[in-house]
């Protein structure tokens, strides 16, 4: 029996994995990247540690060192040369931390899947004008532009045949779509000392989310707002072009004073959806006085300090701004009080490590910009 030759069935070829071909630029500059993230900035450190990385891994070279990638650096404007207080030295530019929050919201956004933790969804479910994926049954009153054409298309040929090929209603389908609404979001980020002790940096993967959602927002929902402040004896509004930049500070936390900005730069927004995100991993423990003195006390949680904490949660609450902590430290006490910081808000609270900080904060925060808060 002769074999039809143009009877070829296509199929799969499996074969070893090939890292994609990248220029001896583009491979040093991921990782200098990460490193002047790292760093806070600090271009000199960023090359002292690329350099030692180099002589463990070899990342370079006879045909391209470390100086060619510097000068590469600075003839494609990622660093300028500046007068600093120890002579010339150089520094990053915008462009260069445009390059940190794209690679910030790709390691973040970029595998952001549906799990268990953080997957939060709106009940809101209707006329919309976010689409969903799902689809359910033609209604009457259900406007025409919303019929799925192609699955309804689809369900007329399961149900009657092609032969015969005809369409009723209740072939139709009707694609779910969310209501998405303009989001003003405050996100605060604990600076306090604790967030470099114990041996693990907790302020660079915070500064990285941060990065990320600045990023997210100005490029995909440049109508939301976002406002970046930090917190540690005092709080204080930070730009996005000085997040790389941010550093830990011989702080305590005074995380009323944070929520205090928070609310007031909420106040001016005119959406109608607002929400404040803290990141801290440690408990209140400042108080600026009417006077200006600092009450503190890091033993414990102080009632003085905690109840100032639970008063802002519940004036929150009245001007309908609901705040979501993001509690990176886990401690049974901690824990207590955050539960009834958010039971006085109405909030919501996660108590998480590091891993995985970045997922929930951008499912959260798709979640909670399609709901409309009512006023």
């Amino acid at each position: 029996m002769k074999k039809d030759e143009n009877n070829i069935k296509s199929g799969f070829v499996f074969k070893n994995y090939e890292e994609p071909n990248q220029s001896p630029f583009d491979k040093l500059f991921e990782i200098f990247k990460e490193l002047i993230t790292h760093t806070s900035g600090d271009f000199e450190e960023a090359i002292d540690w690329l350099r030692q990385l180099d002589k463990e891994y070899e990342l370079t070279t006879n045909e391209y060192s470390i100086d060619d990638f510097i000068e590469d650096l600075k003839n494609k404007g990622y660093i300028r040369e500046e007068i600093t207080p120890n002579g010339p030295g150089m520094a990053i530019t915008a462009k260069t931390e445009r390059a940190i929050r794209q690679q910030a919201l790709n390691q973040i956004f970029g595998k952001l899947k549906k799990s268990v933790s953080g997957n939060h969804t709106t009940k809101y479910q209707g006329t919309g004008d976010e689409h969903t994926g799902e689809f359910r049954s033609f209604n009457y009153g259900d406007p025409l532009e919303k019929i799925s054409m192609t699955e309804s298309l689809r369900n007329a040929h399961i149900n009657h045949g092609a032969g015969d090929f005809k369409m009723t209603e209740d072939d139709l389908v009707v694609e779910e779509t969310h209501h998405k609404s303009q989001m003003s979001t405050v996100l605060m980020i604990d600076i306090s000392h604790s967030m470099i002790l114990y041996g693990e940096d907790r302020i660079t993967p915070a500064k990285k989310v941060a990065m990320a959602l600045a990023e997210l927002i100005t490029t995909r929902y440049p109508k939301d707002t976002l406002d970046i402040l930090v917190f540690g004896n005092d709080a204080w509004a930070i730009s996005i072009a000085d997040l790389p930049y941010l550093q830990v500070g011989p702080y305590h936390t005074n995380t009323v004073a944070g929520l205090q900005l928070a609310m007031d730069l909420l106040r001016r927004k005119r959406n109608t959806n607002k929400q404040i995100f803290i990141i801290t991993d440690g408990k209140p423990s400042c108080i600026r006085e009417r006077d200006g003195t600092y009450y503190k006390n890091s033993v414990g949680l102080d009632p003085y300090v905690v109840d100032k904490c639970y008063n802002m949660a519940q004036q929150a609450r009245k001007l309908h701004i609901p705040i979501t902590t993001f509690m990176i430290a886990k401690d049974p006490y901690l824990e207590k009080f955050v539960r009834e910081f958010t039971q006085a808000n109405h909030g919501k609270a996660f108590f998480t490590g590091l891993k995985g900080l970045g997922e929930m904060i951008f499912e959260d925060y798709e979640a909670n910009r399609k709901k409309r808060i009512k006023g």
